[in-house]
């Protein structure tokens, strides 16, 4: 009988835990494939805002539009302190900030790179081309935090999911304004500009 009193104690202590909402709390793994995991994306996503510092400057360049070319300098600031950020969440993990190659972000930047090529220099063709660029750059970093943040949480590191979550809302915030200056404009000059006839 007390051999089953203590295997029951025991089964009790690690059992998961329901919390109020009725879904199971469990105590995450140390060295668990999720934390690497964790840390695996932390270091794509560094080397995505990275590659981003010094995308921004030449999107700038490329833009007409004097709001679009302000919201790309105020992004680039913004995206300097995303960086500082995410040495802080490595730091706080014990880690040295590593970049890992990012194929989804220089594919995006690549196509970014495509549309200034093929757009003509002064357009609002142009700059709806590279709002729709940053825009993409901006929904992919959006579902990047987005999932880490969630993750952070599920391994127990409620500090590091917080200091991302400040820079989840500035990406929301920069995605909605870009969005304002292609409705307040942009969009509408882009359809006033004729194409080039094409040779037959």
């Amino acid at each position: 009988m007390a051999t089953k009193k203590k295997a029951a104690v025991k089964k009790a202590a690690t059992a998961p835990k329901k919390s109020g909402s009725g879904i199971k709390e469990f105590f995450p793994v140390k060295d668990s494939m999720l934390e690497k995991f964790f840390q695996d994306e932390l270091k794509d996503i560094y080397w995505a805002e990275k590659h981003l510092t010094k995308t921004l400057p030449r999107m700038e360049k490329a833009a007409t539009n004097v709001k679009l070319k302000a919201a790309f300098k105020n992004h680039l600031a913004e995206t300097k302190v995303h960086i500082t950020r995410l040495e802080q969440v490595f730091s706080m993990l014990g880690l040295k900030a590593q970049a890992k190659k990012c194929e989804a972000m220089e594919g995006i930047t690549k196509e970014g790179s495509g549309i200034i090529e093929e757009t003509k220099t002064g357009t609002s063709t142009r700059d709806v081309g590279l709002i729709l660029a940053a825009q993409k750059v901006e929904h992919y970093e959006i579902s990047t935090y987005g999932g880490l943040i969630q993750l952070a949480k599920t391994l127990g590191l409620e500090d590091c999911a917080e200091v991302m979550v400040q820079t989840l809302n500035e990406e929301k915030l920069a995605d909605e304004g870009l969005t304002d200056i292609a409705e307040n404009g942009i969009n509408y000059q882009s359809s006033q500009e004729k194409a080039p006839a094409t040779k037959k």
